[in-house]
């Protein structure tokens, strides 16, 4: 064989190689936006109204969150703690009533502490632990983005049309869903898990019941067999 045959074996080679690799690249190009999309849900849109519409940056930002956080495992609670972090969240709501702006610090406080206790980064570094938190709670995370915001918006800035009770009043109610998520048995705890998640239900129920956060009224269900909380909107009063 000579080596103008060989040189000219070894490079269509290489072009088949190059366009193979181009290929691939292509055809997973268009299912990372899907993929992403069903994975993050909301936070998606969120993330590419926070890039200017840019949804390939939004992309390439949730993306690099997957790779740091995709791994984590999350960390089961021991049944006291459980049971102290679910005291300090209804002692939170029902502050709520005559100190908004407290209680919502306290919301704010309580969940980067679940969140790290269930393994999550330190909620001394806030940013990657919300993005520890959209990887593996995507539908719930918004509810501490917005309580966090809540919470460190000076009072002067939410008189002049920031935050205003009734903000904090629903940020409070979006962050319990991810609490209540954060506060249930890991899901890798088997049996046992799912036992505790029942008593955890029926202890979290009856607390609402004794906190009176239903208005003394049969509590309604909603779909998840998740009870309601509706703050007062007359009682609470901007602290």
């Amino acid at each position: 064989m000579s080596t103008g045959l060989i040189i000219a074996l070894i490079v269509i080679a290489a072009v088949v190689v190059i366009i193979a690799a181009a290929m691939t690249l292509r055809a997973r190009g268009p299912r990372r936006g899907p993929n992403l999309k069903r994975r993050f849900g909301p936070e998606y849109d969120r993330a590419v109204a926070r890039h200017d519409g840019d949804a390939k940056a939004a992309e390439r930002e949730l993306t690099e969150r997957v790779h740091r956080h995709g791994d984590l495992r999350e960390r089961s609670l021991e049944p006291a703690q459980r049971e102290r972090y679910e005291a300090r969240w209804t002692a939170a709501q029902e502050r709520f009533v005559d100190s908004p702006r407290e209680a919502v610090a306290e919301a704010d406080r309580l969940l980067a502490e679940l969140a790290g206790a269930r393994g999550f980064p330190d909620g001394g570094q806030y940013e990657e632990q919300f993005a520890a938190l959209s990887v593996h709670h995507a539908p719930h995370v918004d509810g501490y983005r917005r309580v966090h915001r809540a919470a460190h918006l000076r009072a002067d800035d939410a008189r002049d049309g920031g935050t205003g009770t009734e903000d904090m009043r629903e940020a409070m109610v979006a962050a319990r869903a991810l609490f209540e998520e954060l506060i249930r048995p890991a899901r890798h705890d088997g049996g046992a898990g799912r036992h505790e998640d029942r008593r955890h239900e029926d202890r979290r129920h009856d607390g609402h019941r004794r906190a009176g956060l239903n208005g003394g009224r049969k509590a309604a269900t909603t779909r998840g067999g998740h009870m309601p909380w509706a703050i007062n909107r007359r009682q609470a009063k901007e602290s």
